[in-house]
């Protein structure tokens, strides 16, 4: 079983950074792959950056390429998404989301992953 907990989320200004942070817990890490979703109300959750755990291989979305950056941490078993210049259309609710690189579904896309954070409040005022 996987078990996904996300933080970090809170109130700044735009132009400012915030990293938020998801612990996961998992017998085989490197079978898994970590998106960081985000959702206002109303719309669909986003993909807004992604990795592969055991490649490292990144995704990011057009919105947050060149601002925001995912990792991971091997020995904290922890994935960190760096927001840089944050800007007001980033207030969301951000989730960490884990899946098994096996798993049917989208990579892209919010039902093709299995487990996920209670999600984090990031509010970027203007």
């Amino acid at each position: 079983q996987v078990h996904v907990v996300d933080s970090g989320g809170g109130s700044v200004q735009a132009g400012d950074s915030l990293r938020l942070s998801c612990v996961v817990s998992a017998r085989v890490l490197s079978a898994l792959a970590m998106g960081w979703f985000r959702q206002t109300p109303g719309k669909e959750r986003e993909l807004v950056a992604a990795i592969r755990w055991s490649a490292g291989s990144t995704y990011y979305a057009d919105s947050v390429k060149g601002r925001f950056t995912i990792s991971r941490d091997d020995a904290k078993n922890t994935v960190y998404l760096q927001m840089n210049s944050l800007k007001p259309e980033d207030t969301a609710v951000y989730s960490c989301a884990a899946r098994h690189d096996y798993y049917d579904g989208s990579f892209y896309h919010a039902a093709g992953y299995e487990y996920w954070g209670q999600g984090t409040q990031v509010t970027v005022s203007s």
